[in-house]
């Protein structure tokens, strides 16, 4: 037998993982590479869809509520799902899955590309969803697995701001494409996207850590059907239906309301849940999935209604409205790292007021500024609340991951998209109404400028109180205050 040398290291068994680990060393700068496009593609799969839409009524032969699924399907998918595969990923290990998410994301993308029927491109969208919801919330989660407490704010910077390239680029190359090459070009990109995502995320990612069976937690099958079928009958309530309020969506928010009544219930009684609800006794995750839901209902309000108030009061061109509207994003691509930066710097908790600051003084300057100076008046405020938006989610996300419990950061940041697609969700209905309402029209399409005008001030009076909600729940938790320590999430 050969004779074991002092200080020689004995491999074997569940000391396999680590080693590979320390093999493979990864460089925190490309692991960073592979999740930013992770982040990338996932977001450009939202917005890029949407510039299609006409041209994909006229090939298909079909009505704008029909391709409208084209949309919903992705976002339904991943916003019933964004839980229950964050958990999978603490349980299976968070790198198999990640890349299993790419490989059909990858694919699905491939699918919707060669679609012959509608119904087929709508079902490989809610695919091309499932990936997506994989890769959004292991994305967040490997953060914490990957990159040092001193830099969590900077890599959560650099994700916010390779979301807001995805959602800014969406439209113009989605339109550059089908000008140039059809339809299916704007799922055919994502293909060879994939790819490089898949290469990078396999080469450079840690191995998962190999636990024995007996220490692995069950799986919650019934929790994660339960809180599937709650959410989409919510997502359907706030989306069908064109912005009224009928029978159709009452039954699916009642469903909602009873099918999350159904999920606290069984989470209470069975011993491995998708979701421990102690974990919302925590006053800095409660607060901060409220936070992000009030922050997103508020963005999307400015997708929402900006565009009628840029066309209808301000009398600009389509081509106007196009470029005016990107410089949000622009800004929040350029605004991303920099405000990560600042919160590994100053810290997460005082900078979640300062960008919740940001964002109020912003709504409010929406509301009043642009009906004195115009588009300039308009783009001073999204200056203003633009980088606000990064610097919250920045600290927000880095104050609740960092010292998330590793065998619950997949969940943790489910739950952290889960609450910002339930907020865009909810805006898009609930803003849009607001807006209406206060332009006391039927038909903002056809509005008078001066109506028009009036539900823009209206909207975003009630965009800044709900800021100022935000900013009164994190001062309630301690958010602004305490530094968190010892979490046991």
């Amino acid at each position: 037998m050969k004779p074991i040398v002092a200080g020689q290291p004995i491999i074997a068994g569940r000391n396999a993982a680590a080693a590979a680990n320390a093999v493979r060393a990864p460089s925190i700068r490309w692991v960073l590479a592979g999740l930013s496009l992770s982040m990338l593609l996932s977001s450009l799969g939202t917005s890029i869809a949407n510039v299609g839409l006409p041209n994909l009524a006229l090939v298909f032969n079909a009505s704008f509520q029909d391709v409208q699924w084209i949309v919903l399907a992705y976002l339904l998918a991943i916003t019933t799902m964004i839980v229950s595969v964050g958990r999978l990923g603490d349980i299976a290990g968070r790198r198999r899955l990640l890349l299993a998410g790419i490989v059909l994301f990858t694919a699905a993308s491939g699918l919707c590309g060669v679609a012959p029927t509608l119904w087929w491109l709508v079902a490989a969208r809610a695919v091309q969803g499932l990936g997506a919801a994989i890769m959004m919330a292991l994305t967040i989660a490997f953060v914490g697995d990957t990159v040092p407490k001193a830099r969590t704010g900077s890599a959560m910077g650099l994700l916010g701001t390779m979301s807001a390239v995805g959602t800014a680029l969406g439209p113009s190359l989605g339109g550059v494409l089908i000008a140039g090459f059809g339809w299916r070009a704007i799922f055919l990109v994502a293909v060879p996207l994939g790819m490089l995502t898949f290469y990078l995320a396999h080469r450079h990612l840690p191995v998962d850590r190999v636990e024995p069976k007996a220490d692995r937690a069950g799986f919650d099958a019934i929790g994660t059907l339960l809180l599937a079928l709650t959410l989409a009958a919510y997502a359907l309530a706030m989306t069908v239906g064109r912005g009224s309020f009928g029978p159709l969506n009452l039954a699916l928010s009642l469903a909602a309301l009873f099918g999350a009544g159904l999920f606290v219930f069984a989470e209470a009684k069975i011993p491995s849940p998708l979701v421990r609800l102690a974990m919302f006794r925590d006053p800095v995750l409660s607060a901060s999935l409220a936070m992000n839901a009030l922050v997103s209902t508020v963005m999307m309000a400015t997708l929402v209604v900006v565009p009628f108030y840029l066309s209808r009061a301000l009398g600009l061109s389509e081509a106007l409205v196009g470029l005016t509207m990107s410089i949000g994003p622009v800004i929040s691509a350029l605004s991303g790292v920099a405000a990560g930066r600042i919160v590994d710097r100053l810290g997460a908790p005082a900078m979640v007021g300062a960008g919740l600051m940001l964002m109020a003084a912003g709504s409010f300057a929406l509301s009043v500024i642009p009906a004195s100076f115009g588009i300039a008046g308009y783009i001073a405020a999204i200056i203003v609340l633009t980088p606000g938006y990064q610097m919250f989610q920045a600290a927000n996300n880095t104050a609740v991951m960092m010292d998330v419990r590793p065998d619950r950061r997949g969940v943790v940041s489910g739950m952290l998209s889960l609450s910002r697609n339930l907020g865009l969700i909810t805006g898009a209905s609930v803003m849009g109404a607001v807006f209406a309402l206060a332009s006391a029209t039927t038909d903002i399409a056809t509005a008078p400028p001066e109506a028009v005008a009036s539900g823009m001030r209206v909207t975003f009076a009630v965009a800044a109180s709900l800021i100022v909600t935000a900013l009164a729940i994190a001062a309630a938790s301690h958010v602004l205050a305490t530094p968190r320590t010892g979490s046991q999430t």
